[in-house]
């Protein structure tokens, strides 16, 4: 019978609790103190309350039954492993599980219980070691990644402004594409390395539930066999959007090489509807984006000079296979360590 349950990618039970308790915490270093808990068992758990400044009781209950009768939040130990039980009112319960919110009839949970609970008692110094320096690590960590993105966002602008684009509304449409292109297919790169995203999950339930799992684990999602094409779409969608901003004297070169990539979103859509009998509706908005994009050259008239630069093509082209190798190479070293 599992004692703890857990999933990749989301935070701990131990976080969870503490959170549940209004005990200051980070979901990082209290993630880590579950992971490294020497005893993976109550008396481990207990003991790392402790270290918070939290007394803990566990009791076997002689009648399940008893649970509405304890004050929450608690721990109940079932057949999946330890709930927070939440609340309890008008015989029914609140639970959570995996970090999910769950209501039932009390019956439900009592029947699935072992009768162990865990209570704990904080108190206003019950609190995280090293609080204080876990959070300004944890503040700073997002601080970080938002001046990372501001300073995407400027040189952006800058590129976009620069290059001229915002003088034709074709060119203005084409960056918008091609932005949501690099979303687009970087949460199928998420869904193809397994890491967990609710952004790319709900998307993906649009037009069939768990349907871009499903496309995703086909041999046919493999560019010969060596290349995802969540790989190959987002290494599209990047390098389009930057020859788009620092050569845009050679549009017409890029009108031609998404004319390149036209028949496969035809292949792709007839392999899902006759092949698979699914949808993978990511797949099915990068197509989309694909046709989008050719209608914004059709219309911008950049079709007219596709053809009047071999050698940019030439080495636009040998840019694309670069990058598609370089991130080949990463996604594979990133599902070995998931594996691993």
């Amino acid at each position: 019978m599992p004692v703890w349950s857990a999933m990749k990618g989301r935070a701990s039970i131990l976080s969870d609790f503490l959170a549940e308790l209004e005990v200051p915490h980070t979901t990082g270093a209290s993630d880590a103190a579950f992971d490294s808990m020497n005893f993976k068992s109550l008396f481990g758990f207990t003991r790392l309350l402790g270290s918070y400044g939290i007394e803990s009781v566990v009791y076997r209950l002689a009648d399940n039954s008893a649970v509405t009768s304890i004050p929450t939040p608690f721990l109940a130990q079932t057949k999946r492993g330890f709930v927070i039980v939440t609340g309890h009112e008008d015989g029914h319960v609140d639970y959570k599980f995996l970090g999910k919110d769950y209501t039932v009839p009390a019956s439900d949970l009592t029947d699935s219980m072992t009768g162990v609970v865990l209570l704990a008692y904080p108190d206003e110094k019950s609190k995280e070691p090293d609080y204080g320096k876990h959070r300004f690590l944890e503040i700073a960590s997002r601080v970080k990644l938002w001046v990372l993105v501001l300073c995407a966002v400027a040189l952006g602008v800058f590129g976009f402004m620069e290059a001229g684009l915002w003088r034709n509304v074709s060119t203005i449409f084409l960056t918008a594409v091609n932005l949501a292109g690099i979303g687009v297919t970087w949460l199928l790169i998420l869904k193809s390395l397994k890491v967990s995203s609710n952004s790319a999950d709900k998307i993906c339930g649009i037009l069939k539930e768990h349907g871009c799992d499903t496309v995703l684990e086909q041999k046919a999602s493999k560019f010969f066999g060596l290349f995802g094409w969540s790989e190959v779409g987002f290494t599209y969608f990047t390098l389009s959007t930057l020859y788009l901003f620092l050569f845009p004297q050679y549009i017409g070169c890029l009108a031609l090489i998404n004319g390149c990539c036209l028949p496969f979103t035809v292949w792709s859509i007839w392999y899902q509807r006759f092949r698979l009998h699914t949808w993978c509706t990511l797949c099915v908005i990068t197509q989309c984006l694909l046709w989008l994009q050719f209608f914004c050259f059709l219309s911008g008239g950049w079709w007219s000079v596709a053809f009047a630069n071999i050698v940019p093509l030439v080495a636009m082209g040998a840019g694309y296979v670069g990058v598609l190798l370089a991130l080949n190479r990463v996604m594979t070293f990133i599902e070995n360590r998931i594996k691993n």
